[in-house]
């Protein structure tokens, strides 16, 4: 690209220089709860209790209560008028008028200009529209702030559809320096890594933004020949219909197709494009769309990063309030009136000219070319031709116009170019054409790297000539009828070639014979019909014969800029130190050969003194081992402990568990006695069964039938005492009388008992439906209770069909024939013969046939097939075939996958193998890893009411191990943990005992990384799709054959099972296929839209006002108890608190006016009665009066009776309440609520869990969440609000899940889990799934998802590789250990369907190991040394890792804490806030997105934006980064290799291929390469814009020129960005939030000044609190001297850091 274009990063700064900020914090973005917002914060008094008496500290609450629901009344109500009016003052120096008005137009000086209609500062209009933009770019500016930066693709993105906006795909990946097909590979190579990773997208280019780029025709032509490439050559669906972002066809596709997000760029070529886009991010918040910042972004092999802003209430709310400015705005900012290009100053041309002129010459090459031809010769020859003709023409008219003026008004300007020059460019650019048509990618790569730019004279013409290249493609895109070959739409040009050619031409062809090089036939051939082509086409302007190529002297390149890149010398080849380690051979032996290895007695080998110099001078151990890092982590309690206290605490804890269990299943604790080489055990798989049975065997045989019968006999005199009520509960209330024999039932074990139940029930349910019949004669009846009439034949002849004789089956016929179902009752009587009772059963009959019935209304009810044999390893239900062969892997010892829907009984396995162990022995383990810390307390919980098992001292049942706690780690049977810390235990060296102790690993819900059912129709839907397909195609051949009645799987058949149904769907979803394919497309839509329910659009305000009205609905439907899923923190509390004070209000209207005074009274004359009490209680009751004794007892008496008489008075109404007070008892109650004493917001939680509300989320303290949990499971909380916390496992079963709010991470995995709490088995037959304010298409695509495939990530990191090493080093068995290590680096998913990829992890490898050598980590045998327990202690946190170890190394720490006072051990604010500042940078990295920088804002308490680092340590950063990229580029040199060569010639999404085809070569072509320019591993394409191998050692370039398909990019290299870039060149500050907390210790400031949500600051904080403790006890641990300073230091803070997040 052309450097007097002017390079995009250049302007970006220049726009975004100008922009200011404002002075006070937008009060209004406060998404965010304050912790005393609601105001239910209990006192002190409260808390602590005090000397008062219980009914005064009851009375203060309730007092408390009364103001706090007050307080919290009035400020919602404040919050929604500050919401929907939000005061955009405090603003100062937004943008001046003259920014806003600044035209980019004149980029080039006055040689080129476009010209447009320019605001009107004085305008009025112009004014206010200048005034809304000021606060349309604070509102933005706001709003992108808070972005944040999360994975954009999670695993069912392929169920989720996005939108790009073309133009910020363009800008976000233009710099001046990148070539035309460089660029088009950069974005193909961004939208193939969208299209590989599965994602739906399309590209949207709106017509207005063309005219964005009349002042850059190079962009301008780049862009329509992108819009036709992806068009043409992809299949990328390109929208280009849209006119801009407030049509109201964009309107209508957003509300029709609904897209995920829209990534869209914040910042144009020029300030006006930046508006246009701050209007459509704007546009598309307030439609609900979320945004996602084009720049910023990042991506490695599984997922894309960057940063989404969610669209919230505020911005619907500022669109409504603003639509008609917003609107008038984006008019006013894509109006242009007639732009016309001025060149040279005098030369003046309307585009509308250049348009006409290509219209009248296309035609004429038409019939040159009759047969058509390759885009790129027509689209040379069309804008040469155009070019030439019109210039001339401006040159002649201006000539001729002013005569004698021309000379004075060209002072201060460049001489236009003579036609003759212009011609002689044209021809180069013919001939740089011709090159690109013939010459091979692989040629064209070594071509010189120049440095140079065009004259000022020269640069007009090539403007002019891009911008008739566009005209040219954009009239050629209309038409139709030419055959053109459209192929190379992205090589039209490359501004890189044709200036090697200018070069060449005007300096060495003039240098004699030496330097004129043959074109080539070939070359000169096509160069020949280029050229005859221009001149027919401008016939009558004579622009000369082809050749000489040049007829001027005139100068095209500016010589003083014009340079050859020279490089430096060889890049030194890398030698790899010899590693004498089994496990590298094992692993990596095989590539070592071809690696250059150095010998042993290189100089470069020498011994590694580093750590050695800095331990004798400091007095530390680097090599010291450390303590294990799972001890480090905070210990609840600990069997083995001797201390009482601590003892009594492992109690408590293991009494709460069972308390907790006991809430998650009814069954009681199994005692586990350990049986030595029980059967199954771990040496002993299960054996096939005996065929003799022992002697004692037979006895017991015949015991247990004596049981049998005894049993069955005590349940038969049960049913005769229930049978006469149930009977005539069954008549009476059928749904309550049917409920009660399910419920009896389930408790019975004989099935003889249930069989007569079973008939009973039948008996009971034909005489309810009979007495219905004739209670309704003709009007229409109820066939709910046919159904269940229905249900009872079914069960009989399905699962008691060995117990049946004549007269039942009989009694069915009859029940058959009632019914109406003739074909039934005569295909069941096949067998018997009929008789008929004589009765007239026409009024009985049901007016449906008996398929439609069964599947229509039976519908749930349907049996599905299962097994009737009980196994004796599982009590209370009869398992499946899949759940027994689970069990016989478990016996027998193997191990197994279980793919299965949430709620299908995949955990009782685990369960089943936990008892197996347990029984075993008291030394095997099973580890059960858990996704969430949520699920690890549940699994404990279950787990000590499951068990009970009596175990040696110092041993117990159940251990748990989390980042954040533990307890019993090493000495449990039974450990629960969640993936991460498993991996800490796995890799350790000093824990692999324990590890061979494991006898079972469980991964429970594995279903987290998304392996779902695929969607099914119900019976009734399957009923419903035939009817409607039916209506749709009134002519369908198949109708009468797929009719349900007359469907082979159904006919005649009085059980119609699940599955038959299954087949029914399946062959209707096979039919609706063929519909397509029989070119019923059409017919397939309509019957789609007869399905689309008709949602009711509503505002924002209302969404939430009506919502607890939507939860009362509920309540009366009877779906409670539901969760509702809600994804915002703030906006899950906030829905809550909405419930019940609509709950409080709702009480306060039904309440008796009579019965609040009473109230009053009552209480008033409690506190006289108290106030009594008081002044008579005194010291010593023995000297008391007898009269003041019966006066205190009348008072107590009078107390009694007054406190019975406001208890009963203030009982809360069912009719506002959703708690249950008959689930669970007062002292339960209280038992949960006391846990809660101390929690913030405790009290709170308290009063909405009374009402039967709770909420879950994250943020909360875990023991907030249990209270909830328990009071849900329990059945005493109705109404939950939560976000994905409840998805994962935790079993709270619900009848209804309600997704109550929009998100980008509501994804189809989230869906499928979260749906899958409702109607779990055992407890509701159907689970009900509710989307309130979910966009339709949303919904659609939600339900619709497919399975997505597992893929593998890169799975290897520096640290990971040391933590391999240092295990197989240090444990005490090295071939386990090395087995293990090997296993982690063989089997990487990532490995399976590439053995490229294997290779490439072992070179990694190598690599990796020569850094850690080098570094002093590892030894040449392998052996870890220095630092190297540090560096793998904060694993979690590389490279942050490393350059601590090198901070210390260097003495910089040492240097930096220096005591206040010498040998004091205090340390000054400024040290600490300074070791706050370089930790922060180290291990508090969290970016903020590029244009929180664009206003400069005054902030309350926070800084905001983080300092760098102090000078010294920043250039130790310098030089760690200089090493690491130093390797990285080695190691991508070496993988070069591996590339797969035929893939890097072709663009990546469309596949266009550049490799040779009949190249036969050319002279001048082989003169302009260059042989020293070394591209081994550079992808080619990037070789244009003149990347070379060197490039590779700067990290900035890695992801451009790396070759594609090693999928290897720049995340894998482990470096500490200093400063971070977008990639427009802007920097990207990092958040100042843990320096600021250590400096003003507010979380409220943090949500506030620092963009942060509460729940996210305070677990960000939590973190880095325990890095600071962590490093503190590790530097502890390797030193010496108790009194270093460095350690003081980190103690210190460690320690103030701590008291300052308790203290929150």
């Amino acid at each position: 690209m052309d450097s007097a274009e002017g390079n995009f990063k250049k302007v970006v700064r220049d726009d975004t220089n100008g922009s200011t900020s404002k002075d006070d914090s937008d009060d209004m973005d406060s998404e965010c709860i304050d912790s005393e917002e609601i105001g239910f914060i209990s006192t002190k008094k409260n808390r602590e209790g005090g000397s008062t008496s219980d009914h005064d500290e009851e009375d203060e609450t309730n007092d408390n209560a009364e103001a706090a629901v007050v307080q919290m009344l009035k400020e919602k109500e404040d919050r929604e008028k500050d919401v929907e009016d939000p005061d955009y003052g405090n603003v100062y120096n937004i943008l001046t008028t003259e920014e806003v008005t600044q035209q980019e137009s004149q980029t080039e000086g006055k040689d080129f200009r476009f010209l447009q209609n320019e605001w009107d500062s004085q305008s009025p209009e112009i004014r206010k529209h200048l005034e809304f933009l000021k606060i349309l770019k604070l509102h933005v500016w706001s709003s992108l702030s808070r972005a944040r930066y999360v994975s954009l693709l999670k695993d069912f993105v392929e169920s989720e559809f996005f939108v790009i906006d073309g133009d910020s795909l363009i800008l976000m990946l233009l710099n001046e320096e990148v070539q035309y097909l460089t660029l088009f590979y950069l974005i193909e190579c961004f939208l193939q890594d969208f299209t590989q990773k599965g994602a739906k997208y399309i590209v949207v280019f709106f017509k207005d933004a063309e005219q964005m780029y009349f002042p850059y025709p190079h962009f301008l032509f780049l862009r329509t020949a992108l819009i036709e490439h992806l068009k043409h050559n992809t299949r990328t669906t390109v929208h280009t219909e849209f006119s801009n972002c407030l049509s109201p066809a964009w309107e209508i596709f957003l509300k029709k197709s609904y897209p995920y997000f829209i990534i869209v760029s914040d910042i144009g070529l020029t300030s006006l494009q930046t508006n246009y886009l701050t209007i459509f991010i704007a546009h598309s918040l307030s439609k609900k769309i979320t945004i996602v910042l084009a720049s910023g972004q990042e991506y490695d092999t599984l997922r894309v990063y960057g940063y989404h802003l969610q669209s919230m209430r505020k911005h619907r709310l500022f669109f409504q309030k603003y639509e008609k400015d917003l609107q008038c705005l984006c008019e006013a900012t894509v109006r242009y009136k007639e732009p016309s290009l001025c060149l040279y100053g005098q030369l003046r041309l309307s585009l509308e000219s250049v348009q006409e002129e290509v219209c009248r010459t296309i035609p004429l090459l038409k019939q040159l070319w009759p047969e058509g031809s390759d885009i790129r010769r027509v689209v040379c020859v069309l804008a040469c031709a155009v070019g030439l003709k019109i210039y001339s023409d401006m040159l002649k008219n201006a000539h001729a116009s002013r005569g004698t003026k021309t000379e004075k008004s060209e002072r201060g300007r460049s001489k236009p170019l003579s036609p003759e020059a212009a011609a002689d460019l044209c021809r180069m650019q013919c001939l740089t054409v011709v090159f690109l048509l013939h010459m091979p990618l692989s040629q064209r790569a070594q071509i010189r790297v120049m440095k140079s730019c065009w004259t000022k004279q020269v640069l007009p013409i090539i403007k002019m000539q891009q911008l008739c290249a566009h005209f040219v493609l954009k009239q050629l895109s209309d038409k139709n009828d030419w055959k053109l070959d459209l192929t190379y739409l992205p090589d039209l040009n490359d501004d890189s070639l044709l200036i090697n050619l200018a070069h060449y031409y005007e300096i060495e062809y003039s240098e004699g014979l030496e330097f004129q090089k043959e074109l080539g036939k070939e070359v000169e051939d096509e160069y020949q019909s280029l050229w005859d082509a221009v001149t027919k086409l401008t016939v009558k302007y004579g622009f000369g014969d082809a050749f000489p190529i040049r007829t001027t002297s005139q100068l095209f390149l500016d010589q003083e800029q014009t340079s050859f890149r020279v490089y430096e010398d060889k890049i030194p080849a890398v030698g790899l130190f010899p590693v004498k380690s089994d496990l590298v051979k094992e692993y990596a032996g095989d590539i070592l050969k071809d690696l250059p290895v150095l010998d042993d007695n290189d100089p470069a080998i020498s011994s590694l003194t580093k750590y050695k110099e800095f331990d004798e001078h400091r007095h530390w151990h680097s090599g010291r081992p450390l303590t294990e890092e799972y001890e480090r982590v905070h210990c609840n309690a600990d069997a083995k402990s001797k201390d009482p206290y601590e003892r009594k605490q492992i109690q408590k804890l293991q009494t709460f568990y069972r308390f907790y269990g006991s809430t998650l299943q009814e069954s009681t604790s199994k005692f586990i006695v350990c049986q030595k080489d029980a059967p199954g055990s771990a040496n002993n798989p299960v054996k096939k069964k005996k065929m003799q049975k022992s002697k004692a065997e037979i006895i017991a045989e015949e015991n247990n039938k004596r049981l049998k019968i005894k049993e069955e006999m005590k349940e038969q005199e049960q049913w005769k005492t229930l049978q006469m009520s149930t009977e005539k509960e069954i008549k009476a209330n059928l749904t309550v009388g049917i409920n009660k024999l399910e419920k009896f039932l389930k408790i019975l074990k004989s099935k003889s008992v249930k069989f007569s139940v079973e008939l009973s029930g039948l008996s009971a349910c034909l005489e309810a439906w009979k007495e219905h019949c004739k209670e309704q004669a003709t009007k229409s009846k109820d066939l709910s209770k046919a159904v269940q009439l229905m249900r009872r034949i079914h069960i009989l002849l399905e699962k008691y069909q060995d117990l049946l004789e004549k007269s039942h089956l009989q009694k069915l016929i009859q029940c058959l024939r009632l019914l109406g179902f003739e074909n039934l009752a005569c295909s069941l009587s096949g067998q018997v013969r009929e008789k008929s009772d004589g009765e007239n059963t026409s009024r009985y009959a049901i007016e449906v046939g008996p398929v439609r019935f069964q599947l229509q209304y039976m519908d749930y009810y349907l049996l599905r097939e299962e097994r009737n044999d009980p196994d004796p390893r599982v009590e209370n239900f009869i398992p499946d075939t899949w759940q027994r062969e689970l069990l016989d892997a478990v016996d027998n010892n193997e191990s197994a996958v279980i793919v299965a829907p949430t709620s299908s009984g995949k955990t009782y396995a685990s369960y089943y193998c936990m008892e197996k162990i347990l029984k075993t022995s008291d030394d095997g383990v099973v580890v059960y890893v858990a996704p969430t810390k949520a699920l690890v307390n549940q699994v404990v919980g279950t787990i000590y009411s499951r068990f009970t098992k009596k175990l040696p001292d110092g041993l117990v049942l159940c251990g748990v191990f989390t980042r954040d706690y533990r307890n019993d780690v090493m000495n449990s049977q039974i450990l629960v943990t969640v993936p991460q810390c498993l991996e800490i235990l796995m890799l350790s060296p000093r824990c692999q005992k324990w590890v061979k102790r494991i006898q079972y690993v469980i991964f429970d819900e594995i279903e987290n990384y998304g392996i779902p059912a695929d969607l099914s129709l119900s019976p009734r839907e399957s009923v419903q799709l035939y009817d409607t397909m039916v209506e749709v195609w009134k002519e369908w051949p198949r109708a009468q054959e797929l009719d349900p009645e007359e469907f082979v799987s159904f006919k005649n058949k009085v059980v119609i099972k699940k599955m038959d149904v299954r087949k029914y769907e399946q062959e209707l979803k096979k039919e609706l296929s063929k519909w397509i394919e029989l070119g019923q497309r059409q017919k397939v839509y309509e019957l789609l839209d007869h399905f689309k329910p008709q949602p009711v659009d509503c505002s924002d305000q209302e969404k939430w006002m009506q919502f607890a009205c939507f939860v009362e609905k509920l309540h009366e439907m009877d779906k409670l108890p539901a969760i509702i899923f809600i994804f915002g923190l703030d906006s899950v509390e906030r829905a809550a608190n909405n419930i019940f004070i609509h709950l409080l209000e709702k009480r306060k209207n039904e309440q008796d006016p009579k019965a609040k005074r009473e109230i009053e009274d009552i209480k008033d004359k409690l506190r006289k009665v108290n106030k009594s009490l008081m002044k008579c209680k005194p010291n010593d009751t023995k000297k008391l009066k007898p009269s003041k004794v019966e006066s205190i007892i009348q008072l107590l008496t009078m107390k009694k009776e007054l406190e019975k008489r406001l208890k009963k008075l203030s009982v809360i109404p069912s009719a506002c309440t959703y708690a249950d007070p008959k689930a669970v008892d007062e002292d339960t109650l209280k038992k949960i609520f006391y846990r809660l004493r101390f929690e913030r917001k405790g009290y709170l939680q308290e009063m909405l869990a009374r009402r039967g509300i709770g909420y879950h989320h994250g943020s909360m303290a875990i023991k907030q969440r249990q209270a909830v949990e328990m009071l849900f499971r329990l059945g005493y909380i109705k109404v939950v609000t939560a976000t994905s916390t409840l998805a994962l496992g935790i079993n709270m079963p619900c009848k209804s899940v309600v997704f109550a709010d929009d998100s980008v991470f509501l994804d189809a995995l989230n869906y499928r889990q979260m749906s899958g709490r409702a109607g779990r088995r055992g407890h509701d037959m159907i689970g009900n799934v509710f989307f309130y304010d979910i966009p339709l298409p949303k919904v659609e695509r939600l339900i619709k998802s497919n399975v997505p495939q597992l893929k593998g990530q890169f799975p290897l990191t520096i640290t990971l590789i040391l933590r391999l090493m240092l295990l197989s080093a240090k444990a005490d068995d090295k071939a386990d250990a090395s087995a293990k290590a090997l296993s982690v680096l063989k089997h990487s998913l990532m490995t399976f369907k590439n053995e490229r990829h294997a290779e490439i992890l072992k070179i990694y490898f190598m690599f990796s190991l020569q850094f850690l050598i080098k570094e002093s980590y590892l030894d040449q045998e392998g052996n870890p040394m220095g630092f190297a327990g540090l560096v793998t202690h904060l694993h979690y946190h590389e490279p942050s890792n490393f350059v601590l170890v090198s901070f210390l190394v260097k003495g910089l720490f040492h240097k930096l804490c220096q005591p206040i006072k010498k040998d004091s051990n205090d340390f000054s604010d400024d040290v600490l806030e300074k070791l706050v500042l370089i930790l922060a940078n180290l291990f508090g990295q969290k970016y903020l997105p590029a244009c929180s920088m664009t206003l400069k804002h005054k902030f309350y308490q926070s800084k905001v934006f983080l300092e760098d680092l102090p000078e010294d340590f920043a250039e130790a950063v310098n030089e760690y980064n200089t090493k690491v990229e130093e390797n990285f580029a080695h190691f991508l040199l070496t993988t070069a290799k591996l590339a797969d060569m035929k893939q890097e010639y072709r663009l990546p999404l469309s596949k266009t291929d550049f490799t040779s085809k009949k190249w036969h070569g050319s002279e001048l072509a082989s003169y302009l390469m260059d042989n020293t320019k070394r591209i081994s591993a550079i992808s080619p394409f990037a070789c244009l814009s003149g990347m070379v191998d060197d490039d590779l050692f700067y990290a900035e370039n890695v992801n451009k020129a790396v070759l594609h398909s090693l999928g290897v990019n720049v995340k894998n290299c482990p470096l500490l960005y200093l400063k971070k870039y977008d990639n427009q060149g802007r920097r990207m500050p990092l958040n100042a939030y843990a320096l600021d907390f250590y400096k003003h210790g507010s979380l409220t400031a943090l949500t506030t000044d620092n963009w942060l949500n509460e729940g996210e600051a305070y677990y960000l904080l939590k973190d880095f609190s325990l890095i600071i403790k962590s490093i503190g006890v590790s530097l502890s641990e390797l030193c010496d001297d108790p009194n270093d300073n460095v350690l003081l230091a980190f103690q210190k803070l460690g320690e103030n850091y701590h008291k300052k997040l308790a203290a929150v």
